[in-house]
């Protein structure tokens, strides 16, 4: 396949928050073309979502053949071609035009080797040949296992899609891409552009804390607007004990399970100073991230839920030195870069090029990844 050849990519995301399935369209070259094109989310319902946790039950006891994983996986799949369709509707595109689709499918298991004698494993359910076979379009999916084998985290993968993001903006200095989800991680994009120096990890616990602490003491899902910690006090004594977490002083690449961090520093605090403090907490996590950076961004550019609170941002502009962007201020989709990353990924996997590196997952070479599953004819 021509290494320069350009094509038209369906990407699809589900993520751990079991919200549904992003898709969008994206046309690329797998290296400098990124070209988004149509978008969309479809909810989950609530039958898929209890069939998901019960399949994520099976996975952590270790019951491997068990009947609720098989059903979750079906399910998931056919939810994923009601997108496809969805989506080429949207578009108003044949499936003709689409060269192939990138299917992440849902992970119900994640557990990178921690040593060089265990055995790493990552499971993401969803059937790529079953995909392939009702939408009539070929589908590169498993992304994660080959790094994972190789000894790597098998995640993130998203950093050299952002990479290819910062590239197309032009800039002459490096860009720092900050993901906000439950946990926080950054991309380091070099100013040169080349992939052999771009640097990931979890830095922080993202929005995960602060959600959790609304969830504890006002059953709220999260600080909506930021409103709550506006009204709050930073206790910098607090704070100072947060940041002596041992995992900030780990050197990366390195990743977060959502729930590394405990609010209890903060449980005898007011419900409004726990907010502003653990904010102040999300935005010296990034802060001090900095350090294990080859050179300190030129600018941050913010994607993820968390770009929604403007506590949050307010706090990161003035715990970064560099101007604090949210993705739509670049032109970027906020919502949807995960779907165009597995959309982006699927090319390279097409074109054999790498989708992980030593400095973003820790594997020991640059790894190529994703199985393809050919369209019937």
């Amino acid at each position: 396949m021509e290494l320069m050849s350009i094509m038209t990519a369906i990407g699809m995301m589900s993520g751990t928050s079991l919200d549904g399935v992003d898709a969008a369209i994206l046309r690329t070259d797998g290296l400098d073309v990124v070209e988004p094109g149509a978008a969309l989310h479809i909810p989950y319902d609530r039958d898929l979502k209890i069939w998901i946790r019960r399949a994520i039950k099976a996975a952590l006891e270790g019951r491997d053949g068990a009947a609720d994983i098989g059903k979750a996986a079906r399910e998931v799949t056919m939810a994923h071609v009601a997108a496809v369709e969805a989506l080429l509707e949207k578009a108003g595109i044949r499936r003709i035009a689409i060269d192939v689709i990138g299917f992440h499918g849902q992970t119900i298991l994640h557990r990178p080797a921690r040593s060089p004698e265990s055995t790493g494993r990552t499971w993401q359910i969803g059937d790529g040949r079953v995909l392939a076979e009702e939408t009539k379009i070929g589908v590169v999916c498993d992304f994660r296992s080959a790094d994972v084998a190789a000894g790597g985290e098998g995640a993130p993968l998203a950093p050299v899609y952002h990479a290819a993001l910062a590239r197309a903006l032009g800039r002459d200095h490096a860009v720092g891409v900050l993901n906000l989800g439950g946990v926080a991680n950054v991309t380091y994009a070099p100013a040169d552009g080349a992939e052999s120096g771009i640097v990931a990890f979890d830095c922080g616990p993202g929005n995960g804390l602060i959600d959790e602490w609304m969830e504890l003491k006002t059953g709220k899902a999260m600080d909506e607007d930021g409103a709550l910690a506006r009204r709050g006090r930073v206790h910098t004594d607090v704070l100072r004990y947060m940041l002596l977490n041992p995992y900030l002083r780990r050197r990366p690449p390195k990743s977060l399970d959502r729930y590394d961090f405990k609010l209890d520093p903060v449980l005898d605090l007011s419900v409004a100073d726990g907010a502003a403090t653990l904010t102040a907490f999300t935005a010296a996590c990034v802060r001090d991230c900095e350090k294990f950076l080859p050179s300190p961004p030129g600018e941050w550019i913010v994607c993820g839920g968390g770009r929604r609170n403007p506590a949050l941002m307010e706090a990161l502009e003035k715990a970064l030195d560099a101007p604090t962007l949210v993705a739509e201020n670049v032109g970027w989709r906020g919502d949807d870069l995960e779907a165009e990353c597995f959309a982006y990924l699927a090319v390279r996997s097409l074109k054999k090029l790498p989708l992980s590196f030593p400095k973003t997952t820790r594997v020991p070479r640059p790894m190529t990844g994703g199985v393809f599953h050919r369209a019937p004819l």
